[in-house]
């Protein structure tokens, strides 16, 4: 694929999701969820697999750094970004089940999971988002079109037009981005 014709469809994609006002009203909804957890002093957690968790990190990073303005930190966690406890539970237990018991070990009601999967259906994101469920923590899902199997489990979900991974990742980048720079604008802290 040259460099222009994978332009011209990132710059497609990007356009749908312009004009698709279900995706403005879901991250609207995910930003204000975001500033409550924020403004309650609870965790935001946030994990993925693979480029979804750097993308994890580079959320938390935001949060907990700054994005465009001085503040005091946001309480974000990186489920993706612990690799002791990653390892000794996937080495003891299982791999599926590392974020679940992350969540479980940081989770507080009124605090949020920010579950990331392309596909939507990864099974350690998926045992996560259950985890959360039990712990009454709200979750919102970025996923590809459709949203897979997480698209019935998350409060909400952000699934962005696309089945292809890096375009997918390139427009999640878009929206979390804009997300954290409007939780940063809002934020009072």
């Amino acid at each position: 694929m040259s460099l222009e014709k994978q332009l011209t469809e990132t710059l497609e994609l990007v356009t749908q999701m312009k004009s698709n006002n279900s995706l403005s009203q879901r991250t609207e909804e995910t930003i204000l969820l975001l500033s409550k957890t924020i403004k309650e002093e609870k965790p935001i957690l946030v994990c993925g697999n693979g480029g979804s968790a750097s993308d994890a990190a580079h959320i938390t990073g935001e949060l907990v750094g700054r994005f465009l303005k001085e503040r005091k930190a946001i309480n974000a966690i990186c489920l993706s970004s612990n690799l002791s406890a990653i390892t000794a539970w996937a080495n003891d237990y299982s791999y599926e089940t590392i974020f679940a018991r992350q969540v479980e070990a940081h989770g507080k009601n009124g605090g949020a999971l920010l579950a990331i999967s392309t596909s939507g259906n990864s099974k350690n994101i998926i045992l996560a988002i259950e985890k959360a469920k039990e712990l009454g923590i709200p979750i919102i899902g970025l996923t590809g079109l459709g949203g897979g199997k997480m698209k019935e489990l998350c409060d909400i979900l952000i699934d962005v037009p696309s089945t292809s991974t890096p375009r997918i990742q390139e427009l999640h980048i878009m929206l979390y981005h804009y997300i954290c720079e409007r939780i940063e604008k809002d934020y009072q802290g």
